[in-house]
């Protein structure tokens, strides 16, 4: 329970995952939790507060990214372990596969520009705050980019239902907040940078805030996320 101790997290790693690191790091060494690695094959999470799936490319990123590591044994578990109410969060690629699982709607396309992104970005949280983003502070959150599978797009039925259910995590925006397309980096529509599922447990970026997680490397606004989600635990 949060301020009782640590909330264990686990971290799945898939073939071709490297985030993996950069989030044990965040979580065990800054924020000093209890983190566990969780291989693709396991099927017990019964443990964990919090599943993480990691950026890298899952499998190569083979057919598209995701559509492996989306049948993967522990994918099953971790669509329990969501069912069940606890918290997910996909990164980068681990929102890929959230929406090749059908966890989340919409698909994220090559970026518009056709260009790998590897920059720093300005995110401000939208609607009510979630499990994700209770600790925002009503501030501007800056973390970095890097994909090229990072253009988010829904049919308009489904977007108009993300919109009218406040289910907009995150968008791109400026310094100050205005949400403007100068600052798209991928071409996503409504500068959307990551979403929730309908109970608000389960939540895809393509930001990464396991790299924002000291000044040293830019930026500390990562942790944000990381510490509302030890919130909510």
């Amino acid at each position: 329970m949060a301020g009782k101790g640590p909330s264990r997290f686990g971290i799945v790693v898939f073939p071709g995952t490297w985030s993996d690191r950069d989030c044990f790091y965040a979580l065990a060494h800054i924020l000093k939790q209890d983190v566990r690695y969780i291989w693709h094959k396991e099927t017990d999470l019964s443990g964990y507060n919090c599943v993480v799936l990691p950026g890298g490319f899952s499998y190569g990123d083979y057919l598209r990214p995701g559509s492996i590591a989306c049948f993967s044994p522990v994918m099953s578990e971790v669509k329990r372990f969501a069912r069940e109410g606890r918290m997910v969060i996909g990164i980068c690629n681990g929102f890929q596969i959230l929406c090749e699982a059908g966890m989340l709607p919409g698909v994220l396309l090559p970026n518009c520009h056709l260009r790998y992104c590897c920059q720093w970005v300005y995110l401000k949280a939208e609607g009510p705050d979630s499990a994700f983003t209770s600790r925002r502070n009503a501030k501007v959150l800056r973390m970095p980019i890097s994909h090229y599978e990072g253009n988010y797009y829904a049919p308009p039925d489904i977007l108009e239902e993300l919109e009218a259910e406040h289910r907009v995590a995150f968008r791109y925006s400026t310094p100050e907040g205005r949400i403007e397309s100068e600052v798209n980096p991928n071409g996503s529509l409504n500068n959307i940078a990551g979403v929730l599922n309908k109970r608000r447990n389960v939540l895809g970026m393509m930001p990464h805030p396991e790299r924002a997680c000291e000044q040293l490397l830019g930026s500390a606004d990562g942790n944000l996320v990381w510490q509302s989600i030890m919130n909510a635990i």
